[in-house]
């Protein structure tokens, strides 16, 4: 879905940035060029850096246990 329609970025593009390692919102602005022209997807974007982050720690912390064999 657009999330940043100034910009045509997607939620897609910008969860793909936080994977490749932005973490804030100032990082995948820096990247995308999100919320550089009205700002009315700051918000948005921020909500999907947060979920993006806490799935990757969730699933890092996953990793840490494993199955007693």
């Amino acid at each position: 879905m657009y999330v940043c329609l100034c910009r045509g970025v997607t939620d897609t593009q910008i969860r793909e940035a936080v994977v490749d390692g932005a973490s804030s919102l100032r990082e995948v602005n820096s990247i995308l060029g999100t919320a550089s022209q009205c700002g009315k997807c700051g918000i948005a974007t921020r909500d999907i850096i947060n979920q993006t982050l806490a799935a990757l720690n969730e699933h890092e912390v996953a990793d840490l246990f494993y199955e007693a064999g």
